[in-house]
């Protein structure tokens, strides 16, 4: 019992003896006596108590352990480590959203803190003739040949939904989308009077658990669907198949973290759990998803309808493709989620190891329409730990038409990846549901961060376009990347992945193991490839 592990127990329990001795003989006060019995008392259930060891083994001196684990993170984030080494988002990322958001000057002194030797460093080979663009509100066309056509900007707040973040987060968000003219995706939990106050666009995302268009046993509503779609300041219809943080994954949000404003947004009752399953009940094969966006896109009066999702099985998604062909229902757009994507809270195993990251997911989508001959007449959005202007570049040069960032969007909004999202506690009034956390969120104030991140992005990405040569971001394409492959050898982005050609599945030009593998396979009537994959 006199080992040094109990030296803190003893010297509380000698100070207490002292402390009252000194109290009997009136020279301090009593009050002096209550501190050392407390940290007596506490050392005491300390060495009895069965629920942690080091307790048990160093009373008092354990407590210490646990509130420097406790603080670990901000000690790393603020003291250790350095500006390029956090995850997921660097200090040095977070800074430039900070910046922009702020309006504030984004250049950097001396040089570039990046290692340029390193392999996996990229960059945009530049040009001896740039161009001069006008303007930096880069836009494309989606649904063009339907009846309510959108013209988007091709930078957007992506999918998070109130629930997930605060009212404040919601209400600044949709306030910078209105005054940026850019859209913002409500995320799952649908459409809420913090997406509507503002009337900033909207992409309302449907999920498998149909919330804000569901009967009461969970099924989906026709008629509440196109109440909500047809509202003006809906502009696009987004079915969400999987995300890339949990794909494949369901969700619960415990009763108890179900507000009146969060029940009477998603149209689920007070005092049960609201359940997101892992699958639609709507459709169960290729051929059930395009008549589910075809039914959605008459139903919301012609707007532009369109899935998304994280690649998983190839032939999944060649399933799709093939019932486009025979059925000829197309989507307006995909856009594909990488696995890299965030979310509020994920099983580790989702998040590390489950998923196509998105620079595989949203070539692979752009091989499939290229090879079957509809690249040109659907868009791909994409999304996936989309912060600076290289990172929108890089990936329109990829395939996509445009690309969506929330984590981007939160920091502009405040976040300070305390990483708490889960808990109800976020530090910044972002992600949480507590109204005297929230209240910390100023809309007015952060709206206009919003506004500023999305502008001043964008501007430093006509800077880039025009370096390159360039008069659109759509012009972008794999050869004006460029990645070091080794310390002495470097390579263009269109050397180091695999382009399929116009119809090359159409007429059986397959080029690469996968779609040679997977292609003839896949079903239009299935998700389940024909039996002869199975001894593949």
């Amino acid at each position: 019992m006199f080992s040094r592990r109990y030296l803190a127990m003893w010297c509380a329990v000698l100070v207490m003896l002292a402390c009252a001795a000194l109290a009997a003989t009136a020279r301090i006060s009593w009050f002096w006596l209550s501190v050392p019995v407390l940290l007596v008392v506490l050392g005491a259930w300390d060495l009895t108590q069965k629920r942690h060891a080091i307790l048990r083994n160093y009373p008092l001196w354990g407590h210490f352990r646990f509130m420097f684990e406790f603080i670990r993170p901000e000690i790393r984030q603020y003291f250790v480590e350095g500006d390029t080494e956090e995850k997921p988002f660097s200090r040095a990322q977070r800074s430039i959203v900070y910046q922009r958001a702020k309006n504030e000057t984004d250049s950097r002194p001396y040089g570039t803190e990046v290692d340029v030797k390193a392999v996996g460093h990229e960059w945009i080979s530049h040009s001896l003739a740039p161009t001069q663009l006008d303007h930096h509100d880069f836009r494309i066309v989606v649904g063009e040949d339907r009846e309510h056509p959108y013209s988007m900007s091709i930078f957007n707040v992506s999918a998070m939904s109130f629930g997930s973040l605060s009212a404040n987060a919601i209400r600044a968000l949709n306030l910078g989308a209105k005054k940026g003219g850019f859209a913002h995706d409500t995320g799952e939990g649908s459409m809420s009077k913090h997406h509507r106050e503002h009337g900033g666009d909207i992409i309302w995302e449907i999920a498998s658990g149909y919330f804000g268009c569901r009967n009461d046993d969970g099924s989906f509503s026709a008629d509440k669907f196109a109440k909500q779609a047809r509202e003006p300041q809906v502009k696009m219809i987004e079915i969400k198949l999987s995300q890339g943080a949990k794909p494949g994954h369901g969700g619960v949000l415990p009763a108890a973290k179900i507000t009146p404003e969060i029940a009477e947004t998603r149209g689920v009752p007070m005092g049960r759990d609201c359940i997101s399953p892992a699958s639609h009940s709507e459709f169960s094969t290729p051929r059930g998803l395009l008549e589910f966006v075809e039914r959605l896109r008459n139903l919301s009066g012609g707007k532009p309808t369109g899935f998304k999702l994280c690649i998983g099985h190839p032939w999944e998604f060649f399933g799709i493709a093939k019932a486009m062909l025979e059925t000829g229902i197309l989507p307006d757009f995909i856009v594909v989620d990488g696995a890299e994507g965030g979310t509020g809270a994920a099983p580790l195993e989702f998040t590390d190891h489950i998923g196509v990251p998105l620079q595989e997911g949203l070539l692979l989508v752009r091989n499939t329409l290229v090879g079957i001959g509809l690249r040109d007449r659907i868009r791909i959005g994409a999304s996936g730990k989309m912060i600076t202007a290289f990172d929108i570049a890089k990936t329109l040069a990829i395939g996509a038409d445009w690309v969506n960032a929330a984590r981007g969007f939160m920091f502009a909004v405040g976040c300070i990846q305390a990483q708490t999202c889960h808990s109800g506690r976020c530090p910044t009034g972002v992600a949480t549901q507590d109204p005297v956390r929230q209240r910390a969120l100023i809309v007015s104030d952060k709206s206009d961060r919003v506004f500023n991140y999305h502008h001043n992005t964008l501007h430093a990405l006509q800077e880039i376009v025009q370096a390159a040569g360039l008069r659109h971001p759509s012009d972008l394409r794999p050869h004006h990347i460029v990645r070091r492959v080794s310390s002495y050898e470097v390579r263009l982005m269109c050397d180091l992945l695999k382009y399929l050609e116009p119809n090359d599945l159409l007429d059986g030009r397959y080029r690469y193991s996968l779609y040679e593998k997977w292609w003839p396979v896949a079903r239009s009537d299935s998700f389940t490839p024909e039996v002869r994959s199975v001894a593949a």
